[in-house]
């Protein structure tokens, strides 16, 4: 059976897929863009993620055809070399949301995703709808990835997706002005958690690509990788 990676690649041939951060330097928004270039491959811990104003957006303003691919809830043991098999084959780069959970228990997977040129963010510890949770949890979700991250990789992330795009004001203001975080969702969701078969969700992932989409699936999915 032909799996989402495979097909999705050729289908969208003449497209660039990048990193968030890399599809964000084609924005119609130079400063902006550089911005969070910058701050998303800074290899200093210890820079500060307050020396720049954090953002929200779930597409990129480009004219250009470039696409971000996205991956989150890994990384998986199995899945996730399996998916940076396909992605260095191919010269592609992504960013992957993680969990601070897994990246814990898979330190070398993570510090491989980095090696490799793709961009690493925080999905939460634990995969809570942070919009349930008070100021202190919602904190503590943010901090204990971004350490698992930072012990793993050397790097500290410079964004975050909360899980199911779940935002309020306590939330927002924890992740940009606490931890200097931008907030990244997405523009084209194939719902692949419900398993619908690799063709269906490469249809919708297609189907939604426009320059400055950022694409959603997860690395945890057989159906998605394999």
């Amino acid at each position: 059976m032909q799996t989402l990676a495979k097909l999705l690649l050729p289908a969208l041939g003449g497209t660039a897929l990048l990193a968030v951060s890399a599809c964000a330097q084609q924005s119609v928004q130079p400063q902006a863009a550089a911005d969070y270039a910058s701050s998303a491959n800074v290899a200093s811990a210890a820079a500060s993620p307050l020396a720049r104003q954090p953002s929200k957006f779930n597409s990129i303003k480009t004219s250009r055809p470039v696409l971000a691919l996205t991956f989150d809830d890994g990384p998986h043991p199995e899945l996730t070399p399996k998916l940076l098999d396909i992605l260095r084959q191919k010269g592609v780069r992504a960013t992957f949301f993680v969990l601070g959970s897994n990246v814990a228990k898979y330190p070398d997977i993570a510090r491989r995703i980095v090696a490799e040129g793709h961009e690493i963010a925080n999905h939460s510890y634990n995969h809570p709808a942070l919009t349930k949770l008070g100021a202190a949890r919602v904190n503590e979700e943010i901090e204990s990835t971004c350490d698992a991250i930072e012990s793993a990789t050397g790097r500290r992330p410079a964004s975050m997706r909360p899980p199911y795009g779940a935002l309020n004001g306590t939330v927002e203001r924890s992740l940009t002005q606490e931890h200097g975080l931008d907030v990244v969702l997405w523009s084209v969701d194939p719902l692949d958690w419900q398993r619908p078969g690799s063709a269906e969700v490469t249809r919708r992932l297609v189907a939604g690509a426009k320059p400055g989409a950022i694409l959603l699936a997860h690395d945890i999915h057989p159906g998605t990788i394999e």
